[in-house]
């Protein structure tokens, strides 16, 4: 191949050389150079420009997924040991009493001279109402059992206490005052020849459990019973101008006899009514069957809708 310039020319041209008046246009070819002799030239490759940098994603799991599923297993353990302890029907929750029942207000009616068999009323015209009482106390035995079922029932009563069981037993008398109940004098001694008596001798039994309580607190005696529910105008006055009440009863189950539970729940759910003062018995002698008939007495009267009060 011939080296050094090359003639480009326009077709048909027949000018050798070109002359002065025609130039020649030329273009340097570059020289082959042997495969054998050639060089490769490597050019510096251009660095790749800064990728920004990715944001750090935290992992889904710690990096010890065996710690993480021991955490879990331990969590929910715990959770539910929560929740089974305090859960309401729980073996391991302990049981919180009810408070005491809340006492009527006192109705700061004046005492008269004549027995109450009903319930008296102030502004409660309307309202079904029983006064649950209890005489011959306080016992060691069944006057705690009585309280026990009221307070479970949200029941409240007046115990009308006799004087020599409350020598015998101060420490109950404000074990019922504290529950929110009543007391009512029931005499020193249980004389139901009581009426018969010298009237100094009547004064000083039927005033016996007042003037016997005055330091107890909530200790507010307001009414007394006759025993056997014997009484006399003389008694009636004596009493009224004291300012306690002579209490009677509506509805006796006769429990002192013990006919039975079931005799004693069927006379007092024969004969309830609005109103009525009902006659049971927390001292005397055995009161099993008064407790028993109260467990079952206690959940009808408040089906019935009654609620419990004062005479």
């Amino acid at each position: 191949m011939q080296d050094g310039p090359v003639r480009v020319g326009t077709p048909g041209d027949e000018t050798a050389d070109g002359g002065p008046d025609r130039p020649v246009a030329t273009r340097s070819v570059p020289r082959r150079i042997p495969a054998s002799r050639a060089t490769v030239e490597v050019l510096p490759r251009r660095p790749a420009p800064p990728r920004p940098p990715r944001p750090r994603r935290e992992p889904a799991f710690p990096s010890h997924p065996a710690l993480t599923r021991t955490s879990a297993v331990v969590t929910a353990l715990l959770f539910g040991m929560i929740t089974f302890v305090s859960a309401p029907d729980s073996p391991f929750r302990t049981a919180t009493p009810p408070p005491p029942p809340v006492a009527p207000a006192a109705t700061g009616m004046a005492a008269v001279p004549q027995v109450v068999t009903e319930v008296r009323r102030l502004g409660t015209a309307g309202a079904r109402t029983i006064a649950l009482t209890f005489d011959d106390g306080p016992d060691p035995t069944w006057t705690p059992k009585i309280l026990d079922v009221l307070a479970r029932n949200g029941a409240v009563a007046t115990f009308c206490m006799v004087g020599t069981q409350v020598e015998r037993h101060p420490e109950l008398v404000a074990q019922v005052t504290g529950a929110g109940m009543r007391l009512c004098s029931h005499s020193r001694t249980h004389d139901e020849s009581l009426a018969t008596r010298p009237e100094p001798a009547m004064v000083a039994e039927i005033t016996d459990i007042r003037d016997r309580t005055a330091g107890v607190p909530g200790a507010d005696v307001r009414y007394f019973r006759a025993p056997g529910g014997f009484w006399s105008p003389a008694m009636l006055g004596d009493a009224a101008s004291r300012d306690l009440q002579p209490l009677g009863w509506s509805i006796d189950p006769r429990d002192w006899n013990r006919p039975g539970a079931d005799a004693v729940v069927t006379t007092v759910q024969k004969n309830a009514h609005d109103g009525a003062i009902v006659l049971l018995h927390d001292g005397g002698g055995n009161r099993a069957q008064t407790v028993a008939a109260l467990e079952r007495l206690l959940p009808w009267l408040t089906s019935q809708g009654y609620t419990y009060v004062f005479p």
